[in-house]
């Protein structure tokens, strides 16, 4: 699945993303799921407001981190389309 770049991604109702002080990491709780994502997925999900496009989120990480922007929004898309088909994103 191809994301337009004008995707705005959120949170599905009931999930949330917050750091875990037990697990010293962050995690996003969902119904009966919960997932540790790695170093690139929190900065991403930080990004996740509700209102920010997949092509927003693409520019600011390519700034950030001096990075190829088609590489990254390619990466952004499939980690998002990934969590949607788990159930903890809404594209």
């Amino acid at each position: 699945m191809s994301l337009p770049e004008t995707t705005v991604p959120g949170l599905r109702r009931g999930v949330k993303f917050r750091f875990d002080a037990v697990r010293a990491s962050w995690v996003v709780l969902a119904p009966e799921r919960l997932f540790v994502p790695d170093e690139p997925a929190v900065e991403v999900l930080k990004l996740i407001d509700g209102a920010r496009s997949l092509g927003a989120i693409a520019d600011d990480l390519a700034a950030r981190f001096a990075a190829p922007r088609a590489v990254i929004l390619a990466d952004v898309a499939a980690m998002l389309t990934d969590l949607a088909d788990k159930g903890a994103i809404a594209l």
